[in-house]
């Protein structure tokens, strides 16, 4: 899947069967569940999981959770553009092949 499709896929009343726990949440995140993004989130204990994680705390303005997960990502913090953020980590995860880790 491309970065085109998963966005594509944003209109769908759910996402796609292929999508790991990382790029669910993500999915969910973007299409306004934050709630179920974060839920798949904290059941992912990679390291895309945590990076995710960080993500969702700081959509819902938590910096100090947001920057406990970023340290469990090994991923330094992140301050710009959230949509921005969004869209650098589901490049990343598709391109490590969807996997569960970053």
């Amino acid at each position: 899947m491309t970065r085109e499709e998963f966005q594509a896929s944003l209109t769908s009343s759910s996402p796609p069967a292929e999508l790991n726990a990382s790029l669910a949440a993500l999915w969910w995140c973007a299409t306004g569940d934050w709630a179920r993004a974060h839920a798949i989130a904290q059941s992912d204990d990679s390291a895309a999981g945590a990076w995710v994680h960080a993500h969702l705390h700081r959509v819902e303005g938590d910096l100090g959770n947001a920057g406990y997960w970023y340290r469990r990502a090994r991923r330094p913090v992140a301050s710009g553009d959230l949509d921005a953020e969004r869209g650098e980590i589901v490049t990343a995860l598709l391109a490590s092949g969807g996997e569960s880790s970053a």
